[in-house]
């Protein structure tokens, strides 16, 4: 049988994720009050923020929420909640296995932080997108979310040592050549 044959629920023993419920829920994360808690303290400058729920240019672009801050200076955020705390932080390199398509982290983003929130431990991580998607390179095994038609493949990378990559990519050196795609 063929991952596009697949309904959500479980096949073989396998649960398949189930993306219109999982958005369902992410939805009813969006007005939570802890999200502007965490923005104020990341930019005490904190004017207003503005959810960007409808499918169109700002979704497309990874852009989930706009913070203002009362300098003018536009911040875009892509927010990720995450259900349970496994320790890590799981990266998504390939949004669906079966055609090829590259999960966020290797894909072009307008999204200038990547807010990834793990709800049971009241911790909001504030990931640089750019710096992110320089350092994300790691070997901790995949994993893969079984989903009616896809496969959604990711890194479940350890926060600390995420933190320390973070750190190395926006370290530079003028004796050294940059590098060229």
């Amino acid at each position: 049988m063929l991952v596009s044959d697949l309904k959500a629920g479980t096949y073989g023993g396998i649960k398949l994720n189930n993306f219109k419920v999982d958005l369902k829920w992410s939805e009813t994360m969006v007005d939570k009050p802890w999200w502007e808690n965490v923005y104020r303290q990341a930019w005490p400058e904190f004017g207003n923020m503005v959810a960007m729920r409808e499918d169109g240019w700002a979704q497309r672009a990874g852009i989930d929420r706009i913070v203002t801050l009362t300098t003018g200076k536009v911040i875009k955020i892509d927010e990720k909640v995450r259900r349970k705390d496994y320790g890590d932080i799981l990266i998504e390199h390939m949004s669906s296995k079966e055609h090829g398509a590259p999960g966020w982290v290797n894909k072009p983003l307008d999204a200038d932080y990547i807010a990834y929130a793990i709800e049971p431990t009241e911790k909001c991580y504030l990931l640089p997108v750019h710096e992110l998607q320089r350092a994300w390179r790691w070997d901790y095994g995949d994993v893969e979310a079984l989903n009616p038609g896809y496969t959604t493949v990711s890194t479940p990378v350890p926060s600390q040592v995420l933190q320390k990559a973070l750190t190395y990519v926006m370290v530079f050196s003028w004796n050294t050549k940059p590098q060229t795609a």
